[in-house]
C-alpha cells in the first residue's frame, strides 16, 4: 500500500480540477490532511460549499482532530454559502479547539464576518491579530470595499503601509477599485506610481484594475494607453475599455473597440459588452445603434440577461418608444429588482406617474425585493401626482424594509412630503437625517421644499446650515436657493447665488439661467434679463426664457420690451400660441384693442386641436384619471345624476359662505 501522503498528493492534483471526492472515497486511509484537502475544494465553489459541513463530520467520526487549515476552509464555506450563523458556530469551534490566536484562522473569521455584511465584528477579529501579514490587511481591505465602505479602505490601506507591510499586487488592484468608485483620479495616479516604483509584478488583474481606474475616472486616453500596453487582453479588458468610452460620450471609439472585439479569434462579446455599448449609444436615434444591437443581443440569446434587457429598454425610452421597451419587459421570463425599478423609474422620468404606481404594485405582488431605488421611484411617483396616502404607504414601506435611512429614499420622502403640501411631515423626515452626512442629496429636498412653498427664507437658512457642516453645495442646490429667490422676487439674494456658482468653479445650466432670467423678469429689470439671455450657451431655451420677459411685461404693460420679446419668438415660430396669447394679454392690457382683434383673428387660423386636459383623483389607495366630459366609466349616467343632486347643497354653500 502507498503511504498516505502520496494519496494525498495525487488528491491535491485532483482538487484543482473538481473531480477528487472520487478518488477520495477510494483511499484506503484518510488523514486530516486529506479531509482538509476535499474541504477546501469544496468552500471554493458555493454550490458545493455545504459539503465541506459532511466532510468535517466524517473527520469528527474518523475520531481524527481539526487543526487550522480545517477551520479556515469551514469558515471560507459558511462565507460562500453567506450564512453568519452557520460561520459563527464555526468561530465558536475556533475557540473550543484553541485556534482562534492562530493567525490565519483570525483573518479567515475576519473576512467571514466581511463576507456576511457584518463589518464591526469583522473589524474586531482584525484588531486582535497581533502579527498582521499582508493575508490579514488585505482581507480587511476587500471586506470594507465589499460592504461599500470605501473611503474607510483607503484609510486602512495607509495603515497598512504606516505598519511597514508592503502592498502586494492584489492589494493595489483593491485599492485601484475603491478609487474607481470613488471617481478619485489623483489617489489613482499615486497608486499607478507607487506599482511602478515599487516593481510589483504588473499581472493581468492589476492591470485591468488600472484601466478600469482610469475608464471610472473619466481618463479615458490614460485607459487606451494601459489597455494598448496589455499583451493578451481578455474579455475584463475589452469591456472596461468599452464601457470606458461609452460612459465619456466617445462614441465613435466604444464602437470600434467593439468591433475589433468581434474579430478577436479566441473571444467574443458578452452580455457586459453588449450592456455597455448600449449605455453609450442610447442617446442616438434607436435606427442607428439601438436596433441593430438589439437584433444582435436576439441573435446570440443575449435579449434576456438583465444587463442587456435593462439597457435595452432605456434605450427604447430614450427614444419616446416606451411600447418597445415594454415588449422587452414581458420578454424577460426572471426579472429582478433591477428591471421592474427601470420601468418604475422611467415611467416617473415622462410623467406617467399613475403606470409608475401600477408597475410597483405590481412588483409587490410578484415578491420581488424592493430596494432603495425601487422606494424612491415609487416616492417619486407619488410627489408628482401628489398622491399622499400612496407616499405614506410607501413611507411604511421603506421602514419595514429597513430602507428609511437610505439617503436615496429619505431624500425622496422629503420631496414627496414636500409637494404633497405637508412641509411639516418633510421637515421631520429631514430631521431624522444624518446630518452630519457629507451627502448634499436630503438637505437640497428640503432646500427645494421650502422653495416650493413660498418660503425662501427658510430655504436661505437651510443653505447656510449646509455651509456651515461643511457640506458642499452642488448644481442642484444652487437650482434649489436660486427657484425659492425666484418665487419670493428676491433679486439680491438670487445674484449672490449666481456669483456663488462662478466663485465655487459650478457651471450653470440651462435651468440656473430660466430661474436668474425669471427673477430678474418679475423685478422689471428687462435689460439685465436680456443680457442673461444673450449671455446663455443654450440656444434651444432661448424661447422659453423670452416668452418669461414677454409674460413679466403684461403687469407693468411695458409694450417696448414686450412687443421685442415677441418678436424674437415669433420671428423663429410664427404658429407659437403660447407667445400669440402672451401678446395679446399685454395689448389687451395697454388698451390697445385693435391690436388684440388682429391678434385673435391670427391665433383663430392657426389653432389646432389640442390633446385633452386629465385630471386624477385619489381615493382609497388607488388613482383614477378623467377628461371632461369623460363618459367612459360604465356608471357615468349615475355618477352624473349624483352629482345634479349634489349641486343644489353646493349653491347654498356658497350662498351661505359654509364651504368647510
Amino acid at each position: 500500500q502507498s503511504p498516505v501522503f502520496l494519496w494525498n498528493t495525487v488528491l491535491s492534483t485532483y482538487a484543482r480540477h473538481g473531480s477528487a471526492h472520487h478518488l477520495f472515497d477510494e483511499m484506503p486511509r484518510r488523514n486530516v490532511v486529506s479531509h482538509n484537502i476535499l474541504m477546501s475544494a469544496y468552500s471554493r465553489i458555493p454550490r458545493q460549499a455545504h459539503l465541506a459541513f459532511h466532510l468535517f463530520n466524517q473527520l469528527e467520526n474518523a475520531g481524527l482532530a481539526p487543526n487550522g487549515f480545517t477551520l479556515t476552509s469551514l469558515l471560507r464555506a459558511s462565507a460562500e454559502i453567506g450564512d453568519i450563523h452557520v460561520g459563527s458556530a464555526v468561530h465558536g469551534q475556533c475557540v473550543k479547539t484553541g485556534f482562534s490566536n492562530n493567525v490565519r484562522v483570525q483573518t479567515s473569521l475576519s473576512g467571514m464576518y466581511s463576507t456576511c455584511s457584518n463589518p464591526t465584528l469583522a473589524m474586531k477579529m482584525f484588531l486582535e491579530v497581533v502579527d498582521r501579514d499582508d493575508l490579514a490587511w488585505n482581507s480587511i481591505i476587500s471586506g470594507h470595499l465589499k460592504n461599500g465602505k470605501l473611503s474607510e479602505s483607503v484609510s486602512l490601506f495607509h495603515e497598512m503601509v504606516k505598519d511597514g507591510i508592503a502592498p502586494t499586487h492584489f492589494t493595489y488592484s483593491l485599492m485601484l477599485n475603491a478609487c474607481a468608485k470613488l471617481e478619485n483620479l489623483p489617489t489613482g495616479k499615486v497608486l499607478h506610481a507607487q506599482v511602478i516604483t515599487s516593481g510589483t509584478l504588473l499581472d493581468l488583474p492589476l492591470q485591468n484594475s488600472l484601466l478600469d481606474m482610469y475608464c471610472s475616472c473619466c481618463d479615458p486616453h490614460a485607459a487606451l494607453k494601459i489597455f494598448s500596453r496589455i499583451h493578451s487582453p481578455d474579455l475584463v479588458s475589452w469591456n472596461s475599455i468599452i464601457c470606458g468610452f461609452s460612459e465619456n460620450e466617445d462614441v465613435e471609439r466604444a464602437l470600434n473597440m467593439y468591433l475589433h472585439l468581434r474579430r478577436q479569434p479566441f473571444l467574443k462579446p458578452d452580455e457586459y459588452t453588449l450592456a455597455a455599448i448600449l449605455c453609450g449609444t442610447s442617446r442616438f436615434p434607436a435606427s442607428h445603434y439601438g436596433e441593430p444591437l438589439h437584433a444582435e443581443s436576439t441573435k446570440t440569446g443575449l435579449e434576456n440577461s438583465i444587463y442587456v434587457a435593462s439597457m435595452l429598454i432605456s434605450m427604447y425610452f430614450s427614444n419616446d418608444d416606451s411600447a418597445s421597451s415594454m415588449k422587452i419587459f414581458t420578454s424577460v421570463v426572471h426579472k429582478d429588482a433591477i428591471l421592474w425599478t427601470d420601468m418604475i423609474a422611467w415611467h416617473v422620468r415622462i410623467g406617467e406617474g399613475e403606470e409608475a404606481l401600477k408597475f410597483f404594485h405590481e412588483m409587490m405582488k410578484k415578491g420581488v425585493a424592493l430596494d432603495t431605488f425601487t422606494l424612491s421611484s415609487g416616492l417619486s411617483a407619488c410627489a408628482d401626482l401628489a398622491t399622499l396616502k400612496q407616499g405614506e404607504m410607501i413611507h411604511c414601506l421603506a421602514v419595514k424594509t429597513g430602507n428609511e435611512h437610505e439617503v436615496f429614499v429619505r431624500s425622496s420622502m422629503i420631496d414627496m412630503y414636500a409637494k404633497n403640501g405637508e412641509i411639516t411631515s418633510a421637515a421631520h423626515v429631514f430631521s431624522k437625517s444624518n446630518l452630519s452626512n457629507s451627502d448634499s442629496m436630503c438637505w437640497n429636498s428640503m432646500i427645494t421644499g421650502y422653495g416650493h412653498h413660498g418660503n425662501a427664507k427658510k430655504a436661505i437658512q437651510m443653505y447656510y446650515q449646509m455651509l456651515k457642516r461643511g457640506i458642499q453645495p452642488d448644481h442642484i442646490t444652487f437650482l434649489s436657493v436660486l427657484s425659492a429667490c425666484s418665487h419670493c422676487g428676491l433679486v439680491k439674494e438670487s445674484k449672490l447665488f449666481w456669483n456663488s456658482m462662478n466663485e465655487g468653479g459650478l457651471k450653470q445650466g440651462s435651468n440656473h439661467y430660466s430661474c436668474l432670467i425669471s427673477t430678474l423678469s418679475r423685478a422689471g429689470q428687462w435689460e439685465e434679463a436680456e443680457e442673461m439671455i444673450l449671455q446663455s450657451p443654450f440656444v434651444d431655451h432661448y424661447m422659453e426664457s423670452w416668452r418669461t420677459i414677454l409674460s413679466s411685461c403684461i403687469k407693468d404693460e411695458n409694450l417696448i420690451v414686450g412687443i421685442s420679446a415677441a418678436e424674437h419668438i415669433l420671428n423663429s415660430n410664427t404658429e407659437d400660441n403660447a407667445a400669440s396669447i402672451l401678446l395679446t394679454k399685454l395689448y389687451a392690457a395697454a388698451g390697445r384693442w385693435d391690436d388684440v382683434s388682429e391678434m385673435r383673428r391670427k391665433m383663430r387660423n392657426l389653432m389646432q386641436e389640442k390633446d385633452p386636459g386629465l385630471s386624477s383623483i385619489e381615493t382609497r389607495n388607488n388613482i383614477h384619471v378623467f377628461s371632461s366630459g369623460d363618459q367612459s366609466h360604465p356608471q357615468s349616467r349615475e355618477i352624473c345624476a349624483e352629482l345634479r343632486k349634489l349641486l343644489p347643497n353646493l349653491v347654498q354653500a356658497v350662498a351661505t359662505g359654509d364651504l368647510s
